[in-house]
């Protein structure tokens, strides 16, 4: 399991370093929009479709993020879409995760699907946004997701149950701490902090995120990467939610060692949008 988890991973970062680093944003584009694609196909499966109906679900979902593009909005400012998306995933991510397992088959099976093809066009066009953007500002963003998830998962070894007795989430997804979770919201307050000082002692052409939240107030800067961190948790949650109430360990096994692509990137599906959108309010 190990060797093929590290040979999955050599692969798409063979992939996807060449086209993130590219002297323009298309390859990278182009590379994600694949990966959401394949996430939408994940998706019918998760909500039971056959499997020519979750290939039509790719084809809609690769369709609705080419035609965003060929409009012109990965260069347009979306302040609207990204206040009206960030508060959808922090008002239906609480009443999910409240809800339960149990919640979820109730929702109709029509809304499930749009609701879910909606979460992957508006991450596809955050990420290939903020791409155009800048890679240093993408990166940061990336890397948010990824420290919280580290620091979370030594942290919930080290000190879970330690300082409370009960689990983060013990029916969605036993594993999971608050300690964990305080573990990773530590972390990117630590990431957001170096990186937003690299930035100004090395004067980064494009600013990260956290320079950007900074340049709004030191506040901003430590509310905005605790928010992030913690919606980070929340897509983690959900993503766990859907496929307990679906009966399967993983979205599929696109990714050998890895499960899906929904495995991959269920942190990042409201931080991404909700981080757009805190740039969006921090500029104004």
């Amino acid at each position: 399991m190990l060797k093929q988890r590290i040979l999955t991973a050599i692969v798409l970062l063979a992939i996807l370093l060449p086209a993130l680093f590219w002297h323009t944003p298309v390859p990278f584009a182009v590379v994600t929009l694949v990966l959401i694609a394949a996430g939408a196909w994940e998706w019918g499966r998760l909500n039971g479709l056959s499997q020519p109906a979750s290939v039509g679900i790719a084809a809609v979902c690769l369709m609705a993020c080419a035609a965003s593009w060929s409009a012109g909005l990965l260069d347009r400012s979306l302040a609207g879409l990204w206040l009206v998306a960030g508060t959808l995933w922090v008002l239906f991510g609480a009443w999910l995760l409240r809800v339960g397992v149990a919640g979820w088959p109730r929702i109709p099976k029509a809304a499930r699907l749009v609701a879910g093809l909606a979460a992957l066009w508006l991450a596809w066009l955050a990420v290939a946004q903020a791409r155009t953007i800048g890679i240093n500002f993408l990166l940061s963003l990336l890397v948010l997701v990824w420290v919280a998830d580290i620091f979370a998962y030594f942290a919930g070894r080290a000190f879970g149950l330690k300082f409370t007795r009960r689990k983060l989430a013990p029916a969605i997804s036993p594993g999971k701490s608050w300690e964990g979770a305080w573990g990773g919201m530590a972390g990117v307050l630590v990431l957001a902090v170096a990186w937003a000082f690299a930035d100004h002692r090395l004067g980064a052409a494009v600013p990260s995120l956290y320079t950007r939240l900074a340049d709004g107030g030191a506040w901003l800067l430590v509310i905005g990467a605790l928010f992030l961190a913690a919606m980070s948790v929340v897509g983690d949650l959900v993503e766990s939610l859907i496929k307990r109430a679906a009966g399967v360990k993983d979205s599929s096994q696109l990714l050998p060692g890895h499960g899906g692509v929904l495995d991959r990137v269920d942190a990042l599906l409201p931080t991404l949008p909700l981080a757009m959108m805190l740039v969006t309010l921090s500029s104004r």
